[in-house]
Formats: C-alpha cells, structure tokens, sequence
C-alpha cells in the first residue's frame, strides 16, 4: 500500500475517533453540571450538637447554595461513629457523602477486624475539613515546671500514673501509647465512657494525664483545673498558641493530630466527586468559614481528594503500628 494514502487513512481515522469522543466528552461534562439532581444526604455518624454534627451543619447551607440543591444532615448514630460510615459506604442513591472523623477512615477495621466497610477501599476522598492537635493534660498541681520535666516526672513514676481516655482504640488513647512508645513513660491506661469523665477524674486525682481536644482541654486550663505540658501537633498551635509542641519538648517523631472530613461512596463517578471537592474546599477556605471551624475547635484546610487520600494513608501507617504492636481490639 501507498505510504501517502496510508496516512491519509490514519489521519482520516483520527478525525473520526476525535468526532466521536467530543460529544461523549461534552455529554460528560454536562451531565456532572447537571448533578446533584436531587437533594444530597449528609450523614453524620454521631448525635446533634457533637463537633462532627456542628461541622457538618456548618457546611450544608453553603453547600447548598454551591450545588443548587437541598443539603440534609442526617445523623446515624451508634459504635462511634461507624454505623455512619457503613451507612456512607453502602449508599447507591448517588446523592450520599458523609462527615466522618479520622478514626472513621484510618483505624476502624484494623481495631475490629469484623467491621461491616472497609475504610482503604469503600471510600471516594472529597476533601479534608479540618485538623487539631490533642492537648497533653494534667492537674494543676502536676510535677515539673515544663513539658521536658514533666515527662522526666512521669518516667520516674512508672505504672504508678495513670492516663485516661474516652474509650480503647480512640485517638486520645492510641495518642497516649504512642507518647509512650516514644518517650519511654508508662502509665496504665483507664478508659471512661467520655472526656467529662476523664476529665473529672483528672481535676479528683484519679488520673495523672490525658490528651484532650484543645476546645476541651483549653476550657478547663484557662479555668485553672488543668495543667497544659504540650500538644501533639508539628508546631504549636493558634488553637493553644500558649504551649510548645511535644517535638520541641523532645519528643522525637512525634506529630498527632485528630482530623475531620467529607467523603462519598467509592462508587460515586468522579466527576461528581471532583465538583464536591471544588465546592467544599471552596467553601472551608472562606474566612466567615474558617472563623466558624475556629471557634468549633478546628483549624480549617478544605484540601483536594488527593490530598485527603495522602493523609489517611499516613495517619493508618502510623497508629497501625501502634495497633499491632500492642496488640489493641475494639469488639
């Protein structure tokens, strides 16, 4: 065959395969415009007035007015947490996400192995809210007069200290044994049913530490009923602008945070996930909205799927570990 007229034929199939996919592009593209096509669902897995709750209602009116559709907050509630997940991760409507909690995507089926979804692959990422430190905490006639000291304290004391958490497998749990993996403390874990437990039982002196969410924790400090020794986080913190971080008392690889995020069904098609994502991280970088997560104990980030993706395959490594090595279950 003539190589010109086998040219003119390739180029001619080009065309044609450049015809037939422009409308299936376009037709793409208008149908994701086209969606929401009815109300979305928005479940949260905890009850009214909770922080996700507050987050999640924060988020729904301008939501609303970005996707042209009613945005209804729905709270399904129960194992904490994650009978809202399950119910975000079975959902077929394509009109569901979710407001979940980092606990919620990272941990949950390595802590209980029976759990009914799968956080590594039941989830589409739309877009990280946001993030805090948790608050090392104390009573106010705790030893030491700083962080270094303190744990210098708390090393000396060996299972005679005590710490408390609002649960095992929860993040001020988990945050705990890896404070302890790093700096060779050992306190005896007491789970309570909730922080104002836990928190009663430091302010009684039936516990000698804690980490609390800096919302919490910040109460109770400027009150003068708890002592603040550090938070968890890279740096300190505008949320507790007042204490050092943990790294600059010491510790060494030690970063924590606790996380908030929206996410959909991993079936929900990617156009659709990509205009959430737009309009959500959209919405979380407003200032009104960022004041609004700052006084609900947050600071905002409104980050892309890729990003979300990235930080719960970071947070499962590390508190994974942790799991492992210590050999935790949730039944």
């Amino acid at each position: 065959m003539h190589p010109t007229f086998t040219r003119r034929r390739l180029l001619a199939g080009a065309a044609v395969c450049a015809g037939l996919l422009a409308p299936l592009t376009t037709s793409h593209a208008q149908t994701a415009a086209a969606w929401p096509g009815k109300p979305l669902r928005f479940i949260v897995g905890f009850p009214a007035g909770s922080s996700p709750d507050l987050t999640a209602r924060a988020l729904a009116e301008p939501l609303e007015k970005a996707l042209g559709q009613p945005v209804v907050v729905e709270n399904r509630v129960g194992a904490g947490g994650n009978i809202g997940g399950d119910a975000v991760a079975k959902a077929t409507d394509g009109h569901t996400i979710g407001l979940m909690i980092n606990g919620n995507l990272t941990i949950a089926r390595l802590l209980n192995p029976a759990l009914r979804y799968d956080p590594a692959t039941d989830f589409a990422p739309i877009s990280l809210i946001g993030v805090a430190p948790l608050v090392l905490v104390a009573p106010a006639s705790a030893p030491g007069s700083d962080a270094r000291s303190f744990l210098d304290a708390a090393r000396a004391a060996g299972s005679k200290w005590s710490y408390g958490s609002p649960g095992v497998g929860t993040v001020g749990h988990l945050g705990m044994e890896l404070l302890k993996a790093r700096t060779g403390i050992a306190p005896v874990h007491v789970p309570y049913p909730g922080y104002p437990q836990v928190f009663n039982a430091l302010v009684g002196g039936d516990l000698q530490l804690s980490m609390l969410p800096p919302a919490l924790a910040q109460t109770q400090i400027k009150a003068g009923k708890l002592r603040g020794i550090g938070v968890t986080g890279s740096g300190r913190s505008p949320l507790a602008p007042e204490l050092p971080s943990l790294l600059d008392a010491g510790v060494k690889q030690f970063n924590l945070e606790i996380w908030n995020a929206v996410v959909a069904p991993a079936g929900m098609p990617r156009a659709h996930v990509a205009r959430l994502a737009e309009a959500i991280s959209t919405i979380v970088r407003a200032p009104e909205m960022r004041q609004r997560l700052f006084q609900q104990g947050w600071q905002a980030v409104g980050s892309s799927p890729e990003g979300l993706a990235n930080r719960i395959q970071a947070d499962t490594r590390v508190l994974g570990q942790i799991i492992r090595t210590q050999g935790i279950r949730v039944d």
